[in-house]
């Protein structure tokens, strides 16, 4: 008989911050907040500001995606966006994690350097990191809108609703 790794307190109510432009969703990205809703209570999806970036899609256009892609989670995610500390944000939402995705090498090194420095800042919050699927290891919000951009097909990359909206947005 095994022990499992992973036990819950059945008291404790956890809820996470899975933050990100989301500019657009990919199906990357729901893989992993689908599985980060099999161990956490609640997610807060928090569509952060970033100013080196301009989004292609509005904060209430990425949430709308989101939400469409997982009705049945409705009760267990909510929505915000915010700018500043990522830990101060967790404070305010009474979250104890934060949720990140790793594709590559790459991303683990910039996610080490950021988990360390929100340790450093709040060690009550603990950062936990899903590798993505195989399926979707080379797939960014980046290279999504790119091949958008050029009239490739990004079908299977991203919901259906965003394959449309892109389409759309490129006059495609």
């Amino acid at each position: 008989m095994t022990t499992p790794i992973i036990t819950k307190d059945p008291s404790k109510h956890v809820v996470a911050v899975y933050p990100g432009t989301f500019d657009p969703i990919t199906n990357g990205h729901l893989d992993i907040l689908e599985r980060s809703l099999q161990l956490f209570d609640h997610i807060v999806v928090t569509l952060a500001v970033n100013p080196r970036k301009q989004p292609l899609f509005t904060v209430e256009e990425r949430v709308g995606f989101i939400r469409d892609a997982l009705p049945q989670y409705a009760p267990r995610l909510s929505f915000a966006s915010f700018g500043g500390l990522l830990v101060d944000f967790c404070r305010e939402q009474k979250a104890s994690v934060i949720v990140r995705g790793l594709r590559a090498l790459a991303d683990f090194e910039y996610e080490f350097q950021f988990a360390h420095m929100n340790r450093r800042l709040a060690p009550e919050i603990e950062s936990v990191f899903f590798m993505t699927d195989e399926r979707n290891h080379y797939v960014s919000s980046s290279l999504v809108k790119e091949v958008a951009s050029l009239g490739g097909d990004v079908t299977g990359l991203v919901p259906p609703p965003v394959v449309a909206a892109l389409a759309k947005k490129y006059g495609r």
